[in-house]
Formats: C-alpha cells, structure tokens, sequence
C-alpha cells in the first residue's frame, strides 16, 4: 500500500511513474512469457497456467496469473501463441492481451534462429477503494482510474542442443496517461537477455546453469542467477537468486510425457522486505503432439 500513496503523491508532483512488468521465476522452463520468439519453439502444442504470490502476507503485495499457449506450424518453421495476464500490486492492476508470432530459420543440423512478434491491448486500473488516505474527502482518491493502451513486443533466440541464448523486449511502447493536466507514465520499456547451457554429467543426469538480466530506464539492472539438475529428462530442481537480495528453490516434474507441474519458493532478505515475506509461484502445464510434423520428446523446457 504504501508504493499505492507514494504513486499518487509523486503524480501531484508531475513526477513520472512506471509501471513494472509482472515477475517470473519460472521463464527458466517457459521463456514464452517473456519472448514471443518462444512460439512453437517446443515442436508440439504447449499450454500453461501460473499463478504467482510474492511476499505474502504483505499488505498490496504483487499478485500475478498468467496462461499461455503456443503451437509450431508448417513443419516447425513458424510459430503461434496466446498469452492473457493479470498483474496486481496494491491498488494497481494491470491485464494484458497477447497473440503471438514466430519464424524460425535452422542454420545446420545444430543450430536455430528465432524471430517473434506480439501484438495486444493493456488495460491499467487504480481502484482507490483499496486505498485509505488520511484525508478520505481528497478527490485524488476518489473514483478509479482506466486506461486501455495497445502493446507490442519482439524477440530473438538463438539456440543449438546445449546453448540457449535470447533478448526480448516484450513490451515497446511507453504508455502515459493525462488528468487534470498531470501527465503520467504507466509503462516503460523493459529489455530481457536469458542464457542457458545444458552439462551432460552422465546419461541421467544434466546440469543447467542460467541467467536473466532485465534492463529498465532509470533503475539498476536486476540479474537472475539459477542453477539446476535434471535428472532423467523429467525432473529438475534447483537454486535461485535475484541480485543477491531474494533466494529460493525450484521444482518441476514432467509426467506421462505431457503434464507439468513446477514450483518456486523464494525468501527475501533484509535488504529487500524481510524474511517474514515469502513467496510462491505455482504452473501447471501441459503438451501435446497436434500435427504429424509434432515431436513430444523434447527435454525438460517446454
């Protein structure tokens, strides 16, 4: 609640003010939520439900549901994908639309290029009944606010059978909105580079270092680092740090070829808003072979 009060009270100065974009843990197994190049990169068709809850027992803190879908076409040389997301932080509410497009080139036997586009509408909502001001006859608090603005992203991911390599911009335009001569700025870009590479340790079991770097004007990168063991194709887990202030755990298991369930625990450190607030981010997904051209046998990530 309290980011809700500084929000409005830098609006009455003329400040700028950003919305982010909602948080993942899990784009380690399904980097389609934050590059559309991942559409129809699994070679099947591969849909997924999340829902994640940071800080819980935080008053306003961040609520995040997002579901997905993405299929390859024409012999696994394009793709195509759905995404519908909420986000919620405090009184701030933020549903977004998405469809998607993919075209990938295959350079040899080894190595892909992928190029994705997305196109939707974001819906952004202040309710101020959620908010208790001090003076509850300020007419900044009275109503809610809505703004419905377009979106379009795009992506790039390259890969071979070990090396993953992807930059995104999933959402390009800023968004501003205008009251009362106030103007104010709902949205601004965020950059995304992801790398992974996968260790053969024995047949069994590989190991799976990774890192995320997101990029936003006026704040300091943050830097996902993660490092995983899976074992039989099927079931991984794994450590997690953001900038070295957020710790955690995550876990996925893919069954009878086609169901995945993961999940992600992470913990808060001083430097951040304490211990007590924990965080846990939940998917289910699941794949299937659509087309004749379809292969379900790919590892882990899909």
């Amino acid at each position: 609640m309290k980011s809700i009060l500084i929000f409005y009270l830098l609006l009455c100065s003329c400040a700028v003010i950003a919305q982010q974009d909602p948080l993942y843990s899990q784009y380690i197994n399904n980097p389609f939520v934050i590059n559309p190049a991942y559409a129809g990169f699994t070679n099947n068709l591969s849909t997924a439900v999340s829902y994640r809850q940071q800080w819980a027992g935080f008053e306003g803190g961040p609520k995040t549901f997002n579901a997905s879908g993405h299929v390859s076409l024409f012999d696994n040389r394009m793709g195509a994908g759905l995404m519908i997301s909420s986000d919620q932080i405090g009184s701030n509410t933020v549903t977004e639309v998405f469809g998607s497009y993919a075209y990938r080139i295959q350079i040899d036997n080894k190595r892909t290029l992928s190029f994705g586009l997305q196109a939707g509408v974001a819906n952004y909502v202040v309710d101020n009944s959620k908010v208790n001001p001090a003076d509850p006859g300020d007419p900044l608090f009275e109503g809610s606010v809505r703004e419905l603005k377009p979106s379009f992203g795009a992506g790039i991911i390259y890969s071979t059978d070990l090396l993953f390599v992807g930059l995104s911009v999933p959402r390009m335009l800023e968004s501003k909105a205008t009251a009362d001569d106030v103007t104010s700025t709902l949205y601004t870009q965020h950059y995304y580079i992801v790398g992974s590479y996968l260790f053969f340790l024995t047949n069994r079991v590989r190991f799976k270092p990774s890192a995320l770097v997101r990029l936003v004007s006026g704040a300091p990168a943050s830097i996902d680092l993660n490092a995983s063991v899976i074992l039989y194709e099927n079931y991984q887990a794994g450590v997690l740090t953001r900038n070295f202030n957020t710790y955690g755990i995550f876990l996925q298991g893919v069954f009878k070829n086609s169901f995945r369930l993961g999940y992600v625990f992470e913990v808060p450190t001083g430097d951040s808003v304490g211990v007590n607030y924990t965080t846990h981010e939940i998917t289910l997904g699941f794949r299937m072979n659509l087309f004749s051209f379809h292969d379900n046998s790919s590892a882990i990530s899909f």
